[in-house]
């Protein structure tokens, strides 16, 4: 008999996890609160997929024998309640996808911040050193979809804590942790344990021949390490001291060292820079290392690689005004990283949906750097509460031409305008991408 499959959340890990599904012979329903993409719908329709939008009907999705859930239907949601109740089990798309990958190697990327980053960075050295992979999970496709339409030999995912909260089996051959601070707290009954277990899962099922690698210089991670029994190897990166096995950055020298092998590389040569940039490029050095990758393709690779959208973009600069779309930094940390690489008076752009933020870890930064503040969001009375007394200019505005026509305003010759909203998007702008593409049109408009 065919086992009942519900999918929760028609996005693209949705619709990915259906086509996988449909293929390896179960009988999807993929079922959506809200309206259905139209890129979507086609796929669904074209793999003769049962779906219903704009609802949930609950005797379809009590009726199955494993529930796939989008990494955006928090538990406290109705529908979570019910299932739970119903005691069905309830897995991510990452670890269904899993399950039919075979003999391929998974290397899976997690972090509160930089992940996105060190993974395109792992992508981009894996291709110049001919390894054939795939770039799947947050970023690119579903991993599902991947799996399904186009397998690899290698997958290169980025995992957000979200669907590590579902997994089973899920066991990467090589596992990057490239932070933990604050962030999705709301997610986690505002607990940080909580958040922080999740991210220690992509851990739980590795063996002694795979790697982790992790930031010794991450103070929660670091703190937390002994508390979880990690059987893998361990792979540290730190820029605080010499390591016999890892990755280390010494007078401006990034050394890797791994079996027997060292490779010495000056930072100079990195192509992203900033303090942030070099334990991303450390981090992923080291999966490639792990990845029995030769020297010069690292060396090759870190310098040719060319930042992302929406993460430190610079966008233009007008009458010397530099504009710099960091649309991406959807937490206080990423602000922060932001904020510390910046070397010129800055008016920066922030606000959007709170997920708890403690703007206190700031202040500092905002003191030294900042001289104006444009909020961006429908509610920034804890900006204007943390900020009020150190910031003597700041001001409200509901939509991202306003906000940069404001910045422009304050701004004079030799500043920088910074979108780092610290916040997610999804007050005004359909997701962040959305938030930073609206904000380079305003700037390309003044």
């Amino acid at each position: 008999m065919k086992k009942r499959l519900v999918i929760l959340g028609a996005g693209e890990s949705g619709v990915g996890a259906a086509i996988l599904a449909k293929q390896q012979g179960y009988d999807p329903f993929v079922t959506d609160a809200g309206p259905i993409a139209m890129e979507y719908k086609n796929d669904l329709v074209s793999f003769a997929i049962e779906f219903e939008e704009l609802q949930h009907s609950e005797e379809m999705i009590l009726s199955a024998d494993e529930i796939i859930k989008s990494p955006g239907i928090p538990e406290k949601a109705p529908v979570m309640k019910r299932i739970r109740e119903a005691g069905i089990p309830v897995i991510s798309e990452m670890e269904f996808a899993y399950r039919f990958i075979g003999n391929s190697k998974l290397i899976a990327i997690t972090g509160s911040n930089g992940k996105t980053t060190t993974t395109s960075l792992i992508y981009h050295i894996y291709r110049h050193a001919a390894v054939d992979c795939a770039l799947v999970g947050n970023i690119g496709y579903s991993f599902a979809r991947q799996v399904a339409l186009e397998p690899k030999p290698v997958y290169v995912a980025e995992v957000s804590s979200f669907q590590l909260d579902d997994i089973n089996t899920f066991r990467p051959h090589i596992a990057v942790l490239t932070n933990i601070t604050e962030d999705h707290l709301d997610r986690y009954e505002y607990k940080l344990e909580n958040y922080i277990a999740s991210k220690f899962r992509i851990t739980e099922n590795q063996q002694p021949e795979d790697v982790f690698i992790f930031n010794l210089d991450d103070e929660i991670t670091n703190q937390y390490l002994s508390t979880y029994p990690i059987k893998s190897t361990k792979a540290p990166i730190t820029m605080r001291k010499e390591l016999p096995q890892g990755a280390y950055l010494m007078n401006a020298k990034m050394h890797l060292k791994w079996k027997n092998e060292e490779m010495q590389m000056s930072v100079e040569d990195f192509a992203i820079k900033g303090k942030h940039n070099q334990y991303n490029s450390m981090a992923a050095s080291m999966a490639a290392t792990a990845m029995d990758i030769r020297k010069e393709k690292i060396r090759e690779a870190l310098q040719t690689f060319e930042s992302l959208e929406h993460r430190m973009e610079p966008v233009a600069t007008i009458k010397g005004v530099v504009f710099i779309n960091d649309s991406k930094a959807t937490n206080i940390n990423s602000t922060w990283f932001a904020l510390e690489s910046m070397n010129s008076p800055v008016i920066l752009i922030l606000g959007g949906v709170d997920k708890g933020n403690d703007y206190s870890l700031l202040k500092d930064l905002v003191k030294d750097k900042v001289k104006a503040i444009v909020c961006m969001g429908t509610e920034n009375r804890k900006i204007h509460e943390a900020f009020g007394d150190i910031v003597s200019l700041i001001v409200n505005t509901e939509n991202a031409k306003d906000a940069v026509q404001a910045a422009y305003h304050f701004a004079s010759k030799g500043d920088v305008v910074l979108l780092s909203p610290a916040c997610a998007s999804f007050d005004l702008f359909k997701n962040y991408e959305d938030r930073g593409n609206q904000f380079k049109q305003a700037v390309k408009n003044l």
